[in-house]
């Protein structure tokens, strides 16, 4: 909440508004624009490729390898996507696994302008070196600079990579479940949840999912306390991954 508190006095000073009752006045008039710059504004989007590599060795050398193993081909949904990162991580690791083709992945986000930026896949070259610290420590079996260009100061991704991703708006709070996944990944989103939102998302989140499947959360969240806590186990506590095991 004092996050939260925070980015609603920065929106008080930055648009001008002598009270939060006129920033709700503002709200209910249905103006699409300033909606979406609100979103903007109250949105955490602070991500990093391959963030918690450990994470990601986990997938690459296990959860992937079972997956594939089971189905032809598998599904993925990244739900709150932000600017990508970790939609071009894991794109990464499927093209070196020699799985890219063989994956259907969506990516969601509340905010329309973080997912343009998505799409986009062009990043600041003053974050590459952690992605790139990020990857070697994931075990990445190439060097980083080759999925990307150097332009003006941005990192340009391989479009290649990403050509087949389907962004799209989605609300985790309000939204419901519009698809089956083998693995779903919410990682570093409902720390900023209380609750009973929590309970709601993981909701959706069990009903996207086909039986054993799998869901990845941040390294501070976790299951075990939630409503439906006994139709998931625990596959690795570490990296918090776990496996729907009752519908």
């Amino acid at each position: 909440m004092s996050s939260f508190r925070r980015r609603i006095q920065r929106i008080l000073e930055l648009y001008k508004f002598n009270s939060f009752e006129n920033l709700l006045q503002k709200l209910s008039l249905g103006n699409q624009e300033f909606f979406h710059e609100f979103l903007s504004e109250i949105t955490v989007n602070v991500t990093e490729m391959f963030r918690d590599p450990t994470f990601w060795i986990e997938l690459r050398e296990k959860i992937l390898p079972e997956l594939f193993s089971l189905n032809t081909n598998i599904s993925i949904w990244h739900a709150g996507c932000s600017s990508g990162e970790e939609v071009v991580s894991m794109a990464i690791v499927l093209r070196e696994m020699g799985m890219l083709d063989r994956a259907r992945i969506v990516a969601t986000d509340i905010d329309s302008a973080i997912l343009k930026k998505a799409r986009e896949a062009s990043y600041s070259m003053k974050n590459m070196e952690l992605n790139t610290k990020n990857y070697e420590t994931a075990k990445g079996t190439q060097e980083l600079s080759q999925y990307f260009e150097e332009k003006a100061g941005r990192a340009l991704m391989d479009k290649t990579l990403i050509k087949d991703v389907m962004f799209r708006e989605h609300n985790l709070v309000s939204g419901s479940a519009f698809s089956k996944f083998d693995l779903v990944l919410c990682r570093n989103v409902m720390i900023y949840f209380n609750q009973s939102l929590q309970n709601q998302v993981l909701k959706v989140f069990h009903e996207s999912l086909f039986k054993n499947s799998y869901l990845a959360v941040g390294s501070k969240e976790s299951l075990i306390w939630c409503e439906i806590a006994n139709k998931f186990a625990v596959v690795n506590n570490e990296e918090k991954i776990y496996k729907k095991i009752k519908d």
